[in-house]
Protein backbone atom coordinates (compact mmCIF):
# COMPACT_ATOMS: atom_id res chain seq x y z
CA UNK A 1 0.00 0.00 0.00
CA UNK A 2 1.33 3.50 -0.72
CA UNK A 3 -0.17 6.69 -0.31
CA UNK A 4 -0.10 10.04 -2.29
CA UNK A 5 -1.08 13.64 -1.83
CA UNK A 6 -1.99 15.88 -4.24
CA UNK A 7 -1.40 19.90 -3.92
CA UNK A 8 -5.10 20.46 -2.52
CA UNK A 9 -4.60 18.92 1.30
CA UNK A 10 -1.20 17.86 2.24
CA UNK A 11 -1.77 18.21 5.76
CA UNK A 12 -4.81 15.66 5.87
CA UNK A 13 -2.69 13.45 4.02
CA UNK A 14 0.09 13.38 5.96
CA UNK A 15 -2.05 12.47 9.14
CA UNK A 16 -3.61 10.05 7.30
CA UNK A 17 0.02 8.28 6.67
CA UNK A 18 1.11 9.00 10.33
CA UNK A 19 -2.18 7.04 11.37
CA UNK A 20 -1.23 4.22 9.10
CA UNK A 21 2.69 4.01 10.64
CA UNK A 22 3.58 4.97 6.56
CA UNK A 23 5.21 8.05 4.82
CA UNK A 24 3.09 9.94 1.92
CA UNK A 25 5.09 8.15 -1.17
CA UNK A 26 6.97 10.79 -3.57
CA UNK A 27 4.97 12.69 -6.72
CA UNK A 28 6.19 15.86 -8.15
CA UNK A 29 3.36 17.92 -8.98
CA UNK A 30 4.23 21.50 -10.76
CA UNK A 31 2.55 23.73 -13.57
CA UNK A 32 3.82 24.94 -16.20
CA UNK A 33 4.42 28.75 -17.17
CA UNK A 34 0.69 28.10 -19.24
CA UNK A 35 -0.56 26.57 -15.80
CA UNK A 36 -0.62 23.07 -17.50
CA UNK A 37 -0.18 21.15 -14.46
CA UNK A 38 2.47 18.09 -14.99
CA UNK A 39 2.58 14.83 -12.56
CA UNK A 40 5.41 12.80 -12.26
CA UNK A 41 5.18 9.45 -9.63
CA UNK A 42 8.74 9.27 -7.80
CA UNK A 43 8.40 6.02 -7.06
CA UNK A 44 7.79 2.24 -8.16
CA UNK A 45 3.67 1.31 -8.04
CA UNK A 46 3.54 -2.07 -10.09
CA UNK A 47 1.58 -4.53 -8.33
CA UNK A 48 0.95 -1.61 -5.69
CA UNK A 49 -3.06 -0.68 -3.81
CA UNK A 50 -2.38 3.27 -4.28
CA UNK A 51 -4.35 5.85 -2.88
CA UNK A 52 -4.32 9.10 -3.88
CA UNK A 53 -5.67 11.85 -1.25
CA UNK A 54 -6.92 15.07 -3.26
CA UNK A 55 -9.67 17.37 -1.89
CA UNK A 56 -11.32 18.87 -5.29
CA UNK A 57 -12.11 22.36 -3.74
CA UNK A 58 -11.51 25.65 -4.42
CA UNK A 59 -9.88 26.00 -7.51
CA UNK A 60 -11.78 22.85 -8.38
CA UNK A 61 -10.64 22.79 -11.78
CA UNK A 62 -6.98 22.16 -11.06
CA UNK A 63 -7.30 20.20 -8.77
CA UNK A 64 -9.46 18.07 -9.93
CA UNK A 65 -7.38 17.88 -13.07
CA UNK A 66 -4.36 17.27 -11.20
CA UNK A 67 -6.14 14.49 -9.62
CA UNK A 68 -7.10 12.66 -13.80
CA UNK A 69 -3.41 13.25 -13.81
CA UNK A 70 -2.67 11.19 -10.71
CA UNK A 71 -4.91 8.25 -11.49
CA UNK A 72 -3.30 8.26 -14.85
CA UNK A 73 -0.06 8.48 -14.06
CA UNK A 74 -0.30 5.46 -11.25
CA UNK A 75 -2.78 3.47 -13.93
CA UNK A 76 0.18 3.83 -16.80
CA UNK A 77 2.75 2.31 -14.56
CA UNK A 78 0.40 -0.47 -13.48
CA UNK A 79 -0.50 0.14 -10.08
CA UNK A 80 -2.84 -3.02 -8.90
CA UNK A 81 -5.24 -0.75 -7.66
CA UNK A 82 -6.02 2.69 -7.66
CA UNK A 83 -8.65 4.41 -5.02
CA UNK A 84 -9.11 8.34 -5.04
CA UNK A 85 -9.25 9.37 -1.96
CA UNK A 86 -11.58 12.51 -2.33
CA UNK A 87 -12.52 14.30 1.09
CA UNK A 88 -14.66 16.91 -0.47
CA UNK A 89 -16.05 16.29 -3.95
CA UNK A 90 -16.50 18.85 -5.73
CA UNK A 91 -19.71 19.72 -8.05
CA UNK A 92 -21.79 17.28 -6.25
CA UNK A 93 -24.48 20.18 -5.99
CA UNK A 94 -24.85 19.90 -9.30
CA UNK A 95 -26.50 16.61 -8.99
CA UNK A 96 -29.73 17.01 -11.28
CA UNK A 97 -31.42 18.91 -13.80
CA UNK A 98 -33.02 22.00 -11.22
CA UNK A 99 -33.99 23.94 -14.73
CA UNK A 100 -34.11 23.16 -18.73
CA UNK A 101 -31.02 22.85 -20.16
CA UNK A 102 -28.24 22.23 -17.72
CA UNK A 103 -25.88 19.31 -17.20
CA UNK A 104 -26.22 17.20 -14.53
CA UNK A 105 -22.12 18.18 -13.49
CA UNK A 106 -21.65 15.36 -11.23
CA UNK A 107 -22.29 12.71 -13.14
CA UNK A 108 -19.79 14.37 -15.81
CA UNK A 109 -17.08 14.18 -12.95
CA UNK A 110 -17.61 10.55 -12.48
CA UNK A 111 -17.90 9.88 -15.65
CA UNK A 112 -14.17 11.19 -16.26
CA UNK A 113 -13.00 9.70 -12.86
CA UNK A 114 -14.10 6.17 -14.47
CA UNK A 115 -12.89 6.88 -17.65
CA UNK A 116 -9.19 7.93 -16.44
CA UNK A 117 -8.71 4.50 -14.80
CA UNK A 118 -9.64 4.91 -10.97
CA UNK A 119 -10.84 1.58 -9.36
CA UNK A 120 -12.73 2.82 -6.49
CA UNK A 121 -13.68 6.49 -4.51
CA UNK A 122 -13.59 7.30 -1.02
CA UNK A 123 -15.21 10.28 0.05
CA UNK A 124 -17.17 12.24 3.04
CA UNK A 125 -20.51 14.09 3.08
CA UNK A 126 -21.35 13.58 -0.73
CA UNK A 127 -24.09 16.23 -0.86
CA UNK A 128 -26.77 13.64 -2.03
CA UNK A 129 -26.81 9.95 -1.52
CA UNK A 130 -27.67 8.94 -4.78
CA UNK A 131 -24.17 10.62 -6.67
CA UNK A 132 -22.90 7.16 -5.24
CA UNK A 133 -25.30 5.77 -8.16
CA UNK A 134 -23.15 8.03 -10.94
CA UNK A 135 -19.86 6.05 -10.64
CA UNK A 136 -19.78 2.56 -12.06
CA UNK A 137 -16.94 1.50 -9.57
CA UNK A 138 -17.14 0.91 -5.79
CA UNK A 139 -18.01 3.83 -4.02
CA UNK A 140 -17.30 4.32 0.24
CA UNK A 141 -19.14 7.57 1.58
CA UNK A 142 -17.73 8.24 5.26
CA UNK A 143 -19.97 10.12 7.57
CA UNK A 144 -18.49 13.04 10.18
CA UNK A 145 -21.09 12.29 12.51
CA UNK A 146 -18.49 10.40 15.08
CA UNK A 147 -16.41 12.96 14.56
CA UNK A 148 -18.85 16.11 15.54
CA UNK A 149 -21.09 13.86 18.07
CA UNK A 150 -18.17 12.58 20.50
CA UNK A 151 -16.92 16.51 20.03
CA UNK A 152 -20.23 17.97 20.79
CA UNK A 153 -20.79 15.71 23.62
CA UNK A 154 -17.31 16.83 25.21
CA UNK A 155 -18.19 20.64 25.01
CA UNK A 156 -21.63 19.23 26.93
CA UNK A 157 -24.49 22.00 25.80
CA UNK A 158 -26.99 22.01 27.78
CA UNK A 159 -30.84 22.51 26.50
CA UNK A 160 -29.92 21.78 23.38
CA UNK A 161 -31.94 22.02 20.05
CA UNK A 162 -30.38 20.70 16.89
CA UNK A 163 -31.81 22.68 13.93
CA UNK A 164 -31.31 21.87 10.31
CA UNK A 165 -31.42 25.01 8.01
CA UNK A 166 -33.13 23.53 5.19
CA UNK A 167 -35.87 20.58 4.49
CA UNK A 168 -33.20 18.90 2.68
CA UNK A 169 -31.00 18.09 5.52
CA UNK A 170 -34.02 16.78 8.03
CA UNK A 171 -32.90 13.69 8.09
CA UNK A 172 -29.09 14.32 9.44
CA UNK A 173 -30.00 16.82 12.02
CA UNK A 174 -32.70 13.93 13.47
CA UNK A 175 -29.83 11.36 13.86
CA UNK A 176 -27.65 13.78 15.25
CA UNK A 177 -30.43 15.00 17.46
CA UNK A 178 -31.30 11.21 18.31
CA UNK A 179 -27.65 10.80 19.66
CA UNK A 180 -27.44 14.05 21.56
CA UNK A 181 -31.10 12.99 23.16
CA UNK A 182 -31.51 16.86 22.02
CA UNK A 183 -34.74 18.65 20.47
CA UNK A 184 -35.08 19.06 16.70
CA UNK A 185 -36.29 22.20 14.95
CA UNK A 186 -36.53 23.44 10.84
CA UNK A 187 -35.56 26.16 8.62
CA UNK A 188 -38.04 26.75 5.98
CA UNK A 189 -35.92 27.92 3.50
CA UNK A 190 -36.63 29.46 0.20
CA UNK A 191 -33.70 29.88 -2.56
CA UNK A 192 -34.90 31.66 -5.57
CA UNK A 193 -31.33 31.48 -6.43
CA UNK A 194 -27.72 29.59 -6.36
CA UNK A 195 -26.25 31.01 -2.97
CA UNK A 196 -29.50 33.35 -2.14
CA UNK A 197 -31.34 31.64 0.45
CA UNK A 198 -34.26 33.64 2.17
CA UNK A 199 -35.39 32.01 5.83
CA UNK A 200 -39.48 32.20 6.13
CA UNK A 201 -40.12 30.37 9.08
CA UNK A 202 -38.71 28.35 12.33
CA UNK A 203 -40.45 25.00 12.95
CA UNK A 204 -40.25 23.63 16.60
CA UNK A 205 -39.33 25.33 19.59
CA UNK A 206 -36.12 27.18 20.02
CA UNK A 207 -36.89 30.03 22.62
CA UNK A 208 -34.20 29.75 25.69
CA UNK A 209 -32.62 27.14 24.16
CA UNK A 210 -28.38 26.37 22.48
CA UNK A 211 -29.48 25.73 19.27
CA UNK A 212 -26.59 23.64 16.87
CA UNK A 213 -27.66 24.52 13.40
CA UNK A 214 -26.13 21.43 11.25
CA UNK A 215 -25.45 20.95 7.76
CA UNK A 216 -23.01 18.93 5.19
CA UNK A 217 -21.10 22.65 3.98
CA UNK A 218 -20.45 26.43 4.47
CA UNK A 219 -20.25 27.59 1.03
CA UNK A 220 -21.12 31.65 1.52
CA UNK A 221 -22.19 31.82 4.53
CA UNK A 222 -25.47 33.03 3.81
CA UNK A 223 -27.78 30.38 4.22
CA UNK A 224 -26.53 29.59 7.96
CA UNK A 225 -26.03 33.36 9.13
CA UNK A 226 -30.01 33.80 7.87
CA UNK A 227 -30.52 30.94 9.65
CA UNK A 228 -28.71 31.97 13.05
CA UNK A 229 -30.67 35.59 12.94
CA UNK A 230 -34.06 33.65 12.48
CA UNK A 231 -33.03 31.58 15.66
CA UNK A 232 -31.88 34.74 17.70
CA UNK A 233 -35.35 36.26 16.46
CA UNK A 234 -37.34 33.36 18.23
CA UNK A 235 -36.09 33.47 21.00
CA UNK A 236 -32.49 30.82 21.12
CA UNK A 237 -29.83 31.52 23.33
CA UNK A 238 -26.16 30.52 22.66
CA UNK A 239 -25.99 29.06 18.48
CA UNK A 240 -23.20 26.98 17.74
CA UNK A 241 -22.37 25.77 13.61
CA UNK A 242 -21.55 22.32 12.74
CA UNK A 243 -20.52 21.68 9.38
CA UNK A 244 -18.39 19.17 7.83
CA UNK A 245 -16.92 20.79 4.72
CA UNK A 246 -15.75 24.19 5.54
CA UNK A 247 -15.78 25.39 1.68
CA UNK A 248 -16.05 29.32 2.83
CA UNK A 249 -16.03 31.12 -0.33
CA UNK A 250 -15.85 35.13 -0.68
CA UNK A 251 -16.93 36.97 2.24
CA UNK A 252 -18.40 34.06 3.88
CA UNK A 253 -15.83 34.57 7.12
CA UNK A 254 -17.29 38.10 7.34
CA UNK A 255 -20.67 37.07 7.33
CA UNK A 256 -20.60 34.04 10.19
CA UNK A 257 -18.39 36.55 12.29
CA UNK A 258 -21.68 38.70 11.77
CA UNK A 259 -24.10 35.94 12.55
CA UNK A 260 -22.36 35.93 16.27
CA UNK A 261 -21.91 31.98 16.66
CA UNK A 262 -20.75 30.67 19.91
CA UNK A 263 -18.44 28.45 18.32
CA UNK A 264 -17.87 27.38 14.42
CA UNK A 265 -17.12 23.70 14.22
CA UNK A 266 -15.81 22.33 10.76
CA UNK A 267 -13.44 19.59 9.80
CA UNK A 268 -10.49 19.78 7.76
CA UNK A 269 -11.73 18.04 4.81
CA UNK A 270 -10.98 21.41 3.19
CA UNK A 271 -7.97 23.48 4.16
CA UNK A 272 -8.48 26.56 5.39
CA UNK A 273 -5.79 29.32 5.97
CA UNK A 274 -5.83 31.22 8.76
CA UNK A 275 -6.99 34.38 7.25
CA UNK A 276 -10.18 33.39 6.11
CA UNK A 277 -11.04 31.19 9.43
CA UNK A 278 -13.87 32.79 10.84
CA UNK A 279 -13.68 33.71 14.72
CA UNK A 280 -14.63 31.04 17.21
CA UNK A 281 -13.53 28.01 14.77
CA UNK A 282 -12.47 24.76 15.98
CA UNK A 283 -11.50 22.33 12.91
CA UNK A 284 -11.40 18.79 13.86
CA UNK A 285 -9.58 16.11 12.03
CA UNK A 286 -10.84 13.14 9.67
CA UNK A 287 -7.68 11.38 9.37
CA UNK A 288 -8.50 8.76 11.82
CA UNK A 289 -11.67 8.00 10.20
CA UNK A 290 -10.02 8.21 6.58
CA UNK A 291 -6.95 5.90 7.76
CA UNK A 292 -9.31 3.22 8.95
CA UNK A 293 -11.10 2.97 6.14
CA UNK A 294 -8.26 3.04 3.95
CA UNK A 295 -6.70 0.08 6.12
CA UNK A 296 -10.03 -1.55 5.51
CA UNK A 297 -10.24 -1.13 2.13
CA UNK A 298 -6.92 -2.51 1.56
CA UNK A 299 -7.46 -5.53 4.05
CA UNK A 300 -10.67 -6.53 2.43
CA UNK A 301 -12.25 -5.61 5.52
CA UNK A 302 -15.94 -3.84 6.17
CA UNK A 303 -16.50 -0.40 6.07
CA UNK A 304 -19.83 0.29 7.05
CA UNK A 305 -19.10 -1.47 10.41
CA UNK A 306 -17.55 1.93 11.22
CA UNK A 307 -21.07 3.22 11.87
CA UNK A 308 -22.98 0.66 12.83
Amino acid sequence: MKIFSGTSNPVLAREIADYLNLSLSAIELKKFKDSEISVKIGENVRGVDVFLVQSTCNPANDYLMELLLMIDAAFRASAKRITAVIPYFGYARQDRKVEPRVPISAKVVANILHSVGVNRILTMELHSEQIQGFFDMPVDNLYAGPILVDYIKRIDIQDAVVVTPDTGGAERARALAKKLHAGLALIDKRRPEANVSEVMHVIGAVEGKNCILVDDMIDTGGSISAAARALKENGARDIYCLATHGVLSADASMKLDAAGFKELIITNTIPVPDGKRPKHTTVLSTAQLFGEAIRRIHNGESISSLFS
